[in-house]
């Protein structure tokens, strides 16, 4: 596979749609990342060639151009002193190079169209490549979360957490219990201080009546 077919494929997948049928979701990530990095690398490394035979074919073109001018002039000497085999002879070379001139501007018209479409297509990896990595760091955590939560579950569901719960409330029921007997106790002590109480009201009252009844007596 060439390196503009690969950047095709990647501009053109859905980093989404392949997440989702990723069993793992941070390994997938970390991979379309690093296949994004080296097919920049590579895209770059390719343009700067595009670029450097552009030059290349420019300066060709520069000097075919020149040529054929210095042939034109050739052409108008040798006219000038009568010889016009000599004329045509160079207006023939001229016209040779100016179809060299010809062919390489159309290849710098095709290298300017390539390099065109590599920048856009540079420029749309680079922000795939941007998103990717944006989504990497939340896939991290989100996945650093869920083991953090599947670690607390875990812990939850444990024997030890269930076995020191159910001692709690083992311990709770036996507090519950002997408060229960100090509350009872404390009920009982009451109910036989409020009978002496209401023995001591009464022998009071009965002290009172007779004092009532004695006093009376004595009035008659």
């Amino acid at each position: 596979m060439s390196i503009f077919s690969r950047l095709s494929d990647i501009i053109n997948s859905n980093i989404s749609a392949l997440l989702d049928k990723a069993e793992n979701p941070e390994k997938m990530i970390r991979m379309v990342i690093q296949e994004m990095e080296e097919t920049l690398v590579e895209v770059r490394s390719g343009t700067a060639k595009v670029i450097a035979d552009k030059k290349t074919l420019t300066r060709r073109a520069e000097q075919l151009k020149k040529q054929a001018s210095d042939w034109e002039a050739k052409a108008e000497l040798a006219l000038s002193k009568g010889r016009e085999d000599l004329a045509k002879a160079a207006l023939m070379e001229k016209s040779n190079i100016n179809a060299s001139v010809d062919v390489t501007e159309k290849d710098l018209a095709k290298l300017d169209e390539t390099l065109d479409k590599l920048s856009i297509e540079i420029e749309q990896l680079q922000a795939k490549l941007n998103d990717a990595r944006a989504r990497q760091k939340t896939i991290v955590m989100r996945t650093k979360a869920t083991r953090s939560r599947v670690d607390v579950n875990r812990h939850l569901n444990s024997y030890t957490i269930d076995n020191a719960m159910d001692k709690f409330e083992y311990y709770e029921k036996k507090i519950d219990q002997m408060e229960g007997q100090m509350d009872s106790a404390h009920v009982e002590k009451r109910g036989l201080q409020s009978e002496f109480d209401e023995l001591e009201k009464a022998e009071s009252i009965d002290k009172e009546l007779q004092a009532m009844k004695d006093k009376l007596n004595k009035d008659q």
